[in-house]
């Protein structure tokens, strides 16, 4: 009881919690950020400046209204406090009389005739100077109803704990608690000596309180961690590039891009749903894709797809739903062309300028060959990019493409996806207005869902039951899930988020047994858009893939099981496609979050496959086509 005591004065005198530290900074840096926004408009004097609840100024009218309304705030938080407590009390208080009624009225005497001593007064003082420090720490801090319910929780666990600890004592030292019960029941026994010895003995360290406060402390700092795809790639001495892509329907899309401008073989990744381009970096130098390929000689090159919670877009005042009104059609159309065309600007201009005979060389084609690696949600976009852009005769800028678990095929699928599928297809026309996208909108929950999810992957037994729960939910894939959550691009700052009609258009391919494009509810809309009632589906057209494809499945993988992407490879050999297939022993998200070196130096070997033409190899081509030419003429 006493140590709980301790802890709660630890907790008040240390003003705030590591929580609410940040919600103290959060509030500070809106205030700071705005007056510096507004500060280029108007020019305000000193004298017009009211003093803020952290400026010295303000201090002594802040200790004069807490000297009058302290005692009623105070009165209130020690009744919430006692109502929060109430159990945890009533169960000490019940210890508390078992331990203290074990003891004869001499033992009792004596305790009190101990603990009346002149050393009282000094306490007493002691706490009174404590109490207004802890009145000018936590008016300072701005403290209000989230300062005061967390630091309500934090001694209502604390309290759970102390109960947890006598009953497993209890249980542990079963004949203490018989030689406890015998002398409550029976206070005439002896051994009032040694009590009265253990009594002094455990009371004497209670007589420096000062440093009892000083090494308990709940403050801690916060278990976050908001670093962007630059952060980690500059951190690890990589160079690092931001490209910023409009897309034809006006989103604004971030290409990152880990520079290797005179190199003449490129590399783009694509990340997958609810994802970033932070998954090609997360593993560090040795177990991540985008790395292994810069080392090899490589210009990186990170997508990511529309879908951030900023809504980064030409309009500026885009409203919610008109923003997440995109489906998986947008991404393979608009998205990636985007991209690879500003690749293919980006590239060409480079090299241009450091080589300018390459252009010659080449006949004025691409003077680079650039490899698409893609996972999940990505793969499928990537496919759907080339088939269409084969359909409309552009060219798509690829040698090779490597999908990594790829989307499509969905109807070998567990239950819970199921009935996702009829949910979503059901109620699409309520749930589509109601619901543009799912995602976390606000600032503050996105600090939580990360700091809570790495706290359980820091603490092995909690981690293991989010975990398990996690498997469970999406059919007992054994994916580092809450690894995955905690990790940087689910922030405070910003986070991915997910269109309804992405999920629809998924819940569509599910239910059609074919990867197809997006049905817009009619035939005269398909027609409209497609020139056919029904949706373009593109396993038919796989035999427009005039570049080699690797195609990698997960033999733990549920989410896209070895079975759909498998279908894949089926329809790409039946349609005389250069394709290969592999499997190995991961799950989803294994294919970009977890560090296996077995796939890697696969991925890295197929990446290795695509490597330009030797200079020497164009020029003597050309040689002979003029011979050629000679002779016939």
């Amino acid at each position: 009881m006493q140590r709980l005591v301790d802890n709660v004065l630890a907790v008040t005198k240390d003003g705030v919690s590591s929580f609410n530290q940040f919600i103290h900074e959060l509030s500070v840096d809106s205030d700071a950020s705005s007056s510096i926004d507004y500060s280029s408009e108007e020019d305000f004097s000193d004298d017009n400046i009211c003093p803020s609840p952290l400026s010295p100024s303000s201090h002594a009218s802040r200790a004069s209204s807490f000297s009058r309304y302290g005692g009623k705030r105070m009165g209130w938080l020690r009744v919430i406090l006692s109502w929060i407590l109430l159990p945890a009390n009533t169960l000490l208080a019940i210890v508390s009389r078992l331990f203290y009624s074990s003891y004869p009225s001499s033992a009792r005497s004596a305790l009190l005739t101990e603990s009346e001593k002149p050393s009282h007064v000094s306490s007493v003082k002691k706490l009174h100077s404590l109490k207004d420090h802890i009145i000018h720490r936590t008016t300072d801090r701005r403290r209000g109803v989230i300062e005061d319910l967390h630091l309500a929780i934090e001694i209502f666990i604390e309290a759970l704990f102390e109960i947890v600890q006598k009953a497993a004592c209890c249980l542990v030292s079963p004949v203490e608690v018989i030689a406890i019960l015998w002398r409550w029941f029976f206070p005439c026994s002896t051994g009032n000596d040694d009590i009265r010895g253990s009594r002094s003995d455990a009371s004497a360290p209670e007589t420096e309180p000062v440093e009892t406060e000083n090494r308990t402390s709940f403050r801690h700092s916060l278990n976050t961690d908001a670093r962007t795809c630059q952060d980690v790639i500059t951190e690890l001495g990589y160079p690092y590039e931001a490209i910023h892509v409009i897309t034809a329907d006006g989103y604004v899309l971030l290409l990152e891009r880990i520079p290797r401008r005179d190199a003449r073989k490129a590399v783009y990744l694509q990340h997958g749903i609810l994802d970033s381009s932070m998954g090609w970096v997360s593993n560090g130098v040795v177990g991540s894709p985008a790395f292994a390929a810069f080392d090899q000689g490589y210009d990186v090159f990170l997508g990511n797809f529309r879908g951030l919670v900023s809504r980064e877009h030409n309009e500026k005042d885009i409203s919610s739903q008109q923003y997440w009104r995109y489906s998986i059609n947008e991404h393979g159309t608009e998205d990636i062309p985007a991209m690879i065309e500003k690749i293919y600007q980006v590239k060409t201009s480079e090299l241009k300028l450091s080589q300018p005979e390459i252009m010659e060389e080449t006949d004025n084609n691409q003077p680079f060959k650039l490899c698409a690696i893609c996972h999940s949600l990505g793969g499928a976009a990537m496919l759907m990019y080339v088939v269409t852009r084969q359909i409309e005769e552009k060219p798509h800028r690829l040698s090779r493409l490597i999908l990594l678990s790829p989307a499509g095929f969905h109807h070998d699928s567990n239950i819970v996806f199921t009935l996702m599928e009829y949910i979503f297809l059901t109620l699409a026309p309520v749930m589509a207005p109601l619901i543009p996208a799912f995602y976390i909108p606000t600032r503050f929950f996105r600090m939580l869902l990360n700091k809570l999810a790495r706290d359980f992957h820091n603490y092995p037994a909690v981690g293991g039951v989010v975990q398990t729960l996690m498997s469970y939910v999406v059919g007992g894939d054994s994916s580092n899930w809450v690894g995955v959550l905690g990790l940087p691009h689910y922030n405070m700052n910003d986070m991915p988020g997910l269109s309804f009609n992405v999920v629809l258009h998924l819940a569509q391919m599910k239910r059609s047994r074919k990867f197809r494009m997006y049905d817009y509810g009619s035939a005269s809309a398909n027609l409209e858009v497609y020139g056919s009632p029904e949706p373009l589906d593109l396993g038919e057209y796989y035999g427009f893939i005039n570049i080699p494809v690797d195609v990698v499945a997960g033999r733990k993988d549920t989410v896209i099981k070895p079975s759909m992407v498998r279908k894949h490879y089926r329809l790409m050999k039946k349609s005389d496609v250069d394709v290969s297939y592999n499997e190995f022993e991961y799950a989803h998200l294994d294919f970009t979050f977890s560090h296996h070196e077995e796939l890697l130096a696969y991925v890295m070997s197929r990446v290795l496959l695509v490597d330009p033409a030797p200079k020497r190899q164009l020029s003597e081509k050309s040689m002979k086509l003029k011979r050629k030419g000679q002779s016939r003429s």
